[in-house]
């Protein structure tokens, strides 16, 4: 078993901890869920879809869960937000659509 160390070509004093490379916000990757709530979230409000409203907190809640830079990550996911819950709001709580049945 001596041996097998003896030739053994690793070495641990060099060895270093692994440090990550810093990386600046700008060079970060886009957030592609974040961008896709905001038009989910404008299109709810603007067209009253429930359901992109819907998805826009679904999105919402992904972008939420891998941000990466929080300062201006968490711009983008709470005007994404306010969109959503307005079209949710106006949906569900304002006048209805005109040329919809009312049951």
């Amino acid at each position: 078993m001596s041996s097998s160390s003896a030739s053994d070509p690793r070495q641990p004093s060099s060895a270093k901890p692994y440090v990550p490379p810093t990386v600046a916000p700008q060079d970060l990757p886009v957030d592609y869920s974040g961008f896709i709530a905001i038009v989910f979230g404008v299109t709810g409000v603007m067209f009253r879809y429930k359901l992109s409203s819907w998805l826009a907190i679904i999105f919402c809640a992904q972008s939420l869960a891998n941000m990466k830079n929080v300062e201006t990550d968490l711009k983008q996911i709470s005007m994404a937000m306010m969109f959503a819950i307005m079209g949710l709001v106006t949906n569900y709580f304002g006048p209805s659509r005109p040329g919809t049945a009312q049951s």
